[in-house]
């Protein structure tokens, strides 16, 4: 390559760094632009992920809304469950297994104001005490979670 093809090659250059600076940033491991927005539920998010795989029950009921409502996505009231019934169960739960391992990807954020809702798909790997000894298990799907402002900090209303 001569000089002069080198130095043709610099405005090109220029202008794709230029480019690339004016990029928007994303949030770690997602295509979701990193705003004042949405980090905040992401953070959230993150929180939550790390709490599960500590198994860690206090940390998430701290990441629940005082008036934490889900209907499970069916139209049964059955298998509802409110704030109350979540501080029961959540220990419960979580002592029925011996060990986690989740991966989270967020695949969208949407703000509104004081409420926001996130899609996350989760990988999850644990293992489920039984009578006869840990059973391992593999859940993976599409999951929404709600979130609401509460006293200026972002609570998950539902989807926990």
């Amino acid at each position: 390559m001569s000089l002069r093809n080198a130095f043709a090659l610099v405005p090109g250059l220029a202008t794709a760094a230029l480019l690339a600076g004016c990029a928007p940033r994303l949030l770690p491991g997602t295509s979701i632009q990193d705003t004042s927005e949405t980090r905040p539920i992401y953070d959230v998010i993150r929180a939550y992920g790390e709490a599960m795989q500590k198994k860690d029950a206090p940390a998430l009921l701290a990441l629940a809304a005082p008036d934490y409502f889900d209907s499970a996505g069916t139209p049964s009231p059955d298998d509802d469950i409110d704030r109350a019934a979540l501080e029961k169960a959540l220990p419960a739960d979580l002592a029925k297994v011996d060990s986690v391992k989740l991966d989270l990807g967020i695949k969208r954020i949407e703000v509104r104001q004081a409420e926001a809702v996130a899609e996350v798909f989760y990988d999850g790997y644990f293992r489920v005490v039984t009578p006869s000894g840990p059973v391992p298990k593999r859940e993976s799907d599409l999951h929404r979670m709600a979130f609401k402002k509460v006293g200026g900090t972002w609570k998950i209303a539902s989807g926990l």
